[in-house]
């Protein structure tokens, strides 16, 4: 082939794989709102879906009601209670508390908590064991709380009945127990430090950065406006279930931030470019923890409060899960290839089951390939 002819095909090759490109996506976002339009009917409660590629939206879309009172129609920018996965910007805020040296993981929980009734629990609970579910205090709220007062029961009122503890479960850093009112102490640790709200911390070192400028975070009382409702369907009928109806709600640290697709999207982009945290302690946060004295019978899986899984291609997933009242969400990343795969749902959702159908997708469409579309 003489010279002309081989700048010719290469130059017809590189117009044929930029054509592709956008086909790729355009085929991938088909198939992703054809998968959630057969499951989130317009006149019931549903979702917002959105699927981040190279920092770039590939697909966005909301389907279903905020309301079902007044009718309003779910968007992308719709604010919905993220539940768990707001865990993770609690666990960020404490490791941006150690960078500035201002805690250490180490940390015993002696020194925030006075109120301890067994100083010793105090002593070996480390704040590195609430990051990572390991810390072994028994859950006794349900034992000493009435439902009524969880109603409206905040962080410090969900924490207080674990410091009246006088054993373990087990040893912390032997077993994984997944704690809610772990998160609700950080938050409280938080605040000693700083000498503010949390909710505030979080805004001003995590949402500003990030851009992330509607978002929210409960603080004592529910955020009434500008967000969608939770409903569960019982005997074919939708019921409103989230705060004033399910317990814990009030309770913060475990479950307060509310946001949308859009702004978990800038929050993930804010932490691939290290935006409010050093790129070292990110990528420590998203690697699993171990622990000499690990003594379950399943291997360790969780980072600082993200959860870690691998593809089939053993590509990390970091994720997190988030469930309180009605409301159902899911925040699946894939770093090294620079995925992400954002649901929040204002009704009971199988995330687990579309998580993999995404994944899936994701795959036969070779975004998942090592040199990938």
């Amino acid at each position: 082939m003489n010279r002309h002819l081989e700048r010719v095909s290469i130059a017809a090759i590189a117009i044929l794989l930029v054509g592709c490109a956008p086909k790729s996506s355009e085929k991938i976002a088909t198939e992703i709102d054809n998968l959630f339009k057969a499951e989130l009917k317009e006149t019931d409660p549903g979702g917002a879906i959105l699927v981040l590629k190279n920092e770039k939206i590939i697909f966005s879309k909301g389907y279903g009601l905020t309301d079902l009172n007044t009718k309003e129609k779910i968007t992308t920018q719709t604010l919905f209670n993220t539940g768990s996965i707001s865990k993770t910007f609690v666990s960020n805020a404490i490791l941006q508390l150690a960078e500035e040296n201002k805690l250490s993981l180490l940390d015993s929980l002696e020194k925030y908590f006075s109120e301890f009734k067994n100083k010793d629990i105090a002593r070996k609970v480390k704040i590195h064991h609430l990051l990572t579910h390991t810390s072994g205090l028994p859950d006794n709220r349900w034992k000493l709380l009435t439902e009524e007062f969880l109603l409206t029961a905040k962080d410090e009122e969900n924490f207080a009945p674990l410091m009246q503890n006088d054993s373990l479960l087990f040893e912390p850093g032997s077993k994984y127990e997944y704690s809610n009112p772990a998160f609700n102490a950080l938050a409280l640790i938080i605040e000693k430090i700083e000498g503010k709200k949390w909710q505030q911390v979080v805004t001003d070192k995590i949402f500003k950065p990030s851009g992330m400028n509607t978002s929210v975070i409960t603080n004592g009382s529910f955020p009434d406006k500008g967000v969608s409702h939770a409903y569960v369907n019982k005997g074919g009928k939708w019921n409103e279930l989230d705060y004033g109806e399910e317990p814990t709600f009030a309770a913060a640290g475990n479950g307060g931030v509310w946001s949308s697709v859009e702004e978990l999207a800038k929050y993930e982009i804010g932490l691939s470019k290290a935006l409010f945290l050093k790129k070292e302690t990110i990528e420590r946060s998203r690697t699993i923890t171990t622990y000499a004295n690990w003594a379950d019978a399943t291997p360790p899986f969780i980072g600082f409060s993200w959860f870690l899984s691998k593809t089939s291609d053993s590509l990390k997933i970091v994720s997190h899960t988030g469930t309180q009242g009605g409301f159902y969400t899911d925040y699946v990343s894939i770093p090294e290839k620079k995925l992400l795969y954002v649901i929040l749902c204002n009704r009971p959702f199988p995330r687990e089951q579309f998580r993999e159908r995404i994944i899936n997708i994701w795959k036969e469409n070779n975004w998942l390939d090592l040199i990938s579309k």
